[in-house]
């Protein structure tokens, strides 16, 4: 049978025993210690009168103090409390508080802010001990920190936070900057472009009001970018090089319009140099710069000072060429051509038709007299063509009548017709040029309102080259009574005249005398319609009474020298009194020195000839 052995009765297993349970005994006893000391811990923490460490209160650090202590802090930091604006892109991410810097503050008094403070710093409180009791004595000595946002212990003024966001707003935005230049006397100064930045103060009011700022007295506020338009070297050069314009008159707005500066500039280096610069940032360049003649400052002081040039004719005719010339003239009366621009007459009256009042009138239609829509709208452009010569402008397109004109001098009328020729002339002045119509009592009158910068005057002299008469031609007409006659075609002489503009100084002096354009007046016979001859009876001899001779001289016809309307110029006798050159006293021609020379202006006969 098998020995079994007591160790409970064995000395030395007794003393080992009794070696381990002491460490655990004692162990246990410091454990309970602990824990008795961390209940009592927990337990002071959670009743202590004063607020825990790293209690935040408006950023206020109350750790330490008593609610009373705490509340006075706290009021006494108000007044000198800002919120702290960090702004970022709309669609970015939102900003680094603790490593960048504030974009802006708003006074919080600003806000009309009311606060209870002792609510307030017992919220703080309670929010920090509000915590497990188990908790409470590791919270209280790790430190832990609170930034207290309220309970509604805090309220702002809506009135008071929309003006401060307002404010704020339209301090912290800015309208996009495009890239502008400026030329100045040797070189291109050149400011970059740079977008905008708009802070939306509504949603800045509403932050305000909901109080997200009063944890840390700091907000993040989002902003959109409203791009610049930028240019390139390259095309700021294509808008300076080489274009050089005065300064100028919109007539739609009533305002002068500002010169323009040609400049010339390396691109590369400019291009080079735009790359390395900031947004905004204002670099110069060296340029060749070209000024203009007028500036806008100097246009203000002369704009339409001066009337260059001016015609007046006598109006006649039917009632219907009267209003067609009134109608014509009003279409053009306040045109303003700036320095450069050309005037059309077509283009600028436009198609003369029955919708727009123009009425049936006599005109010329492949030489013979007929009633057209339009009738007489000749006249208003050759009054306006003789205050251009007077007014000492380039003639850009110009044609004479097929018969001499009654109501201009000879050489100075300008013919139009829809769809065939056109007055042309252009603003060879530095300067804008208004066009003033006015019919009074019978006469219409064209003045040229612009700058007269150097006193130079126009006189415009013509000279009769050649003279063709008109001859009766008579022709048989079965329909009309026997023995009798009338007259189907009234006659017009041939002309050939060669008209000069005459430049004089400011004091009178003959500048200048040089060949202007030649008119080729065609030649219209007088045709007479005969009825058939009556018989002859032995008594009484037949007696015809368009048998008189005739000499042919145009000049002797009661009808001669007149047009379609029988007008009668207001202006010199047609073809008499200004057909001398200046200081000649002759019918020829101011030695020029290029009076054989071909025509600058092309005279042709037109199919179509409205009076």
């Amino acid at each position: 049978m098998e020995q079994r052995t007591d160790l409970t009765t064995h000395p030395e297993a007794a003393a080992a025993k009794k070696g381990i349970k002491k460490p655990l005994v004692i162990l246990a006893a410091l454990l309970i210690l602990l824990a008795a000391a961390y209940g009592g811990l927990c337990a002071w923490a959670l009743h202590s009168t004063a607020l825990w460490r790293n209690t935040y209160v408006l950023g206020v650090n109350l750790g330490g103090m008593d609610p009373g202590e705490a509340a006075s802090a706290v009021s006494a930091a108000l007044p000198e409390m800002e919120i702290r604006l960090y702004l970022y892109p709309q669609d970015g991410a939102l900003p680094d508080r603790e490593s960048q810097s504030s974009d802006a503050a708003i006074p919080l008094s600003d806000l009309g802010a009311k606060v209870d403070m002792d609510a307030l710093v017992q919220g703080a409180d309670r929010a920090l001990r509000s915590g497990s009791i188990l908790t409470a004595g590791w919270r209280y000595l790790t430190g832990e920190s609170l930034s207290y946002a309220g309970g509604g212990e805090i309220s702002v003024s809506s009135a008071a936070a929309y003006a401060a966001a307002v404010t704020t707003a339209a301090a912290l935005s800015w309208e996009p900057q495009d890239t502008a230049y400026q030329v100045t006397e040797d070189s291109l100064e050149i400011t970059l472009a740079k977008d905008g930045r708009t802070v939306d103060a509504e949603i800045l009011a509403r932050q305000l009001e909901a109080g997200d700022w009063i944890c840390d007295l700091a907000l993040s506020v989002p902003y959109t970018t409203p791009a610049a338009k930028a240019l390139t070297a390259q095309e700021i050069h294509d808008d300076t090089c080489g274009v050089v314009k005065n300064a100028g008159y919109d007539a739609a707005t009533g305002t002068i319009t500002p010169e323009q500066i040609g400049a010339e500039f390396d691109v590369s280096a400019a291009q080079s140099a735009m790359d390395a610069a900031q947004p905004g940032e204002t670099i110069t360049l060296p340029a060749d710069v070209e000024f203009p003649a007028v500036t806008a400052a100097e246009l203000e002081q002369v704009l339409f000072r001066d009337v260059l040039g001016e015609c007046r004719t006598h109006v006649s005719g039917t009632s219907a060429r009267i209003s067609n010339v009134k109608l014509s003239a009003a279409a053009f009366n306040g045109t303003v051509l700036n320095s450069g621009d050309v005037f059309s007459y077509n283009g600028t009256v436009g198609e003369r038709t029955a919708a727009k009042g123009y009425k049936a009138a006599p005109a010329y239609v492949q030489g013979e007299t007929v009633d057209e829509i339009g009738g007489g709208v000749c006249q208003p452009s050759s009054t306006l063509y003789l205050a251009c010569l007077r007014a000492n402008l380039e003639i850009t397109e110009r044609y004479a009548h097929r018969y001499v004109p009654a109501y201009i001098p000879w050489g100075m009328d300008a013919t139009v017709s829809w769809g065939g020729p056109d007055y042309k002339f252009t603003n060879n002045t530095d300067y804008p040029i208004k066009i003033v119509t006015e019919y009074s009592g019978g006469y219409l009158t064209v003045k040229l309102l612009g700058t007269n910068a150097d006193g130079i005057t126009a006189k415009i002299t013509n000279e009769t080259l050649s003279t063709t008469p008109w001859t009766t031609v008579y022709e048989d007409d079965p329909t009309l009574p026997a023995g009798t006659e009338t007259v189907k075609t009234t006659p017009y002489t041939g002309y050939k005249v060669r008209t000069y503009r005459n430049l004089y100084d400011a004091d009178g002096n003959l500048i200048s005398s040089t060949y202007e354009a030649t008119s080729d007046y065609k030649v219209r016979n007088k045709v007479i319609l005969r009825g058939p001859e009556l018989p002859e009876t032995p008594d009484v001899p037949a007696v015809n009474p368009g048998t008189e001779p005739d000499t042919g001289e145009g000049a002797a016809d009661s009808s001669q020298g007149t047009d379609a309307s029988s007008e009668t110029s207001s202006e010199t006798t047609p073809g008499t009194g200004s057909n001398t050159a200046p200081e000649t006293g002759s019918e020829t021609a101011p030695d020029s020195g290029n009076s054989d020379e071909p025509p600058p202006v092309i005279v042709v006969t037109p199919e179509t000839d409205p009076v």
